[in-house]
Parts: structure tokens; sequence; C-alpha cells
């Protein structure tokens, strides 16, 4: 069986219409991304009939940007039993695919050092967080640096002040002024605020959009 890609009007293309497979407004727009940046490089699925077996997202992306156009290969040896259990399978199959997470971690790593708009990738960014942080934290659970001492006999009292390099702890209120400025030293802060994790719902109170 020879297979060859050829180029259809997506105007001719036709869904089937008992595709199970939904897509959001959101995730269409992401693989409009997805072709934006990387062009059309998976043909979409077609019977002889040009009934869309699989690539109904693409195509729907596909006139998102306005594309005339898009590669396409015709599989015509299928009955109609293979064809409706393929467009069930190229759907579920992909879904029992797993992660390396520590090869992942570099991957996206990677593409962040070098500047690239990583969310192409399909990951958003809560997801890629996640993913980066629990790869530092198996790393750092490696190192006899990281290991907290047991915990002795204080001998800090308030007021006492380290030189720690480059940082100074204070022993102090964080309610009482004076402290800061036996901390600072005259000079000023910058402060930044954070409250993770982020995008979590709390009890119905907190969350995010993303």
């Amino acid at each position: 069986m020879i297979l060859a890609i050829t180029y259809r009007a997506v105007a001719d293309l036709k869904p089937y219409p008992r595709n199970a497979r939904t897509h959001s407004r959101k995730q269409l727009k992401q693989i409009a991304a997805a072709i934006k940046e990387f062009g059309f490089t998976n043909p979409v699925l077609i019977d002889e009939t040009d009934r869309i077996i699989a690539g109904h997202g693409r195509v729907a992306a596909a006139k998102l940007l306005g594309l005339a156009e898009v590669p396409t290969l015709q599989l015509s040896h299928l009955n109609p039993s293979q064809k409706r259990a393929y467009i069930l399978a190229d759907n579920r199959l992909a879904e029992k695919a797993g992660w390396d997470k520590e090869i992942l971690a570099v991957e996206l790593q990677g593409l962040l050092d070098d500047g690239f708009e990583v969310v192409l990738t399909g990951f958003e960014v809560p997801e890629i967080d996640v993913v980066l942080d629990m790869s530092a934290e198996a790393k750092s659970d490696g190192h006899a640096d990281d290991d907290i001492p047991p915990v002795g006999p204080a001998v800090g009292q308030p007021g006492n002040l380290w030189r720690l390099g480059n940082h100074r702890l204070l022993c102090g209120n964080a309610l009482d002024s004076g402290c800061y400025g036996t901390l600072l030293g005259g000079a000023k802060a910058a402060l930044v605020i954070t409250d993770p994790p982020y995008n979590v719902a709390i009890n119905g109170h907190v969350g995010g959009k993303g």
C-alpha cells in the first residue's frame, strides 16, 4: 500500500458526524499557534469521500488561520467498522502514553533558556512550573549539603545579627520597624510578596484562570 500526501481544500473536507472527540476554543487556538510556528506537519487522514478520519482539530485550527488547503492522506483500505474503530483509537491510544519527567524537565528548561515560547508545546505555565520544581526537588534530595541538620538548643537572642557573605540574618520581630533598620543597615530592600501555589482552588475561595 502506497500512501501519498495530497493538498486538499479545507472547504472540501467533511467532519465525521459521530466524532466523539471534542476540542475547546482554547485548544484550537493552541493548535493554530503550533501550526503557525512549526507548519502543518501532520496530514489530515481522510477516506475516499473526503470525510475526516483523524485531524478534526487540525482542520478547525486551519480555518482559524484562514488556510485554504491542508495536506491529507487518503485511507481507502479501511472498511466501515475499521474507520469507526480507528477514529477512536487514534485519539485514545495517544492518551495512554506517559512522560519521562527527568527528560521532560531538561527539554522544557532548554527551551526556556533559548527564549522559546514554550507554551507552543501545549504545556501551560503552571504545568511547566510543576515539572521544573519536581525536577529541582529530586536533584536536591540527592545532595548531602541539602540535608537538614539535627535540631539543637536555641542560641540566638533578639537583636543578634549574622553576616552570611552578602546576606544578613537578624533575630527579631517582623512587626518592629526598628528591626528592619538594623537588618538593612540603611539600605533599601527590593521586596517581592508571593503566595504559591498558583491556579489552585482552595475551598472554592482562591483560584485563577491560568
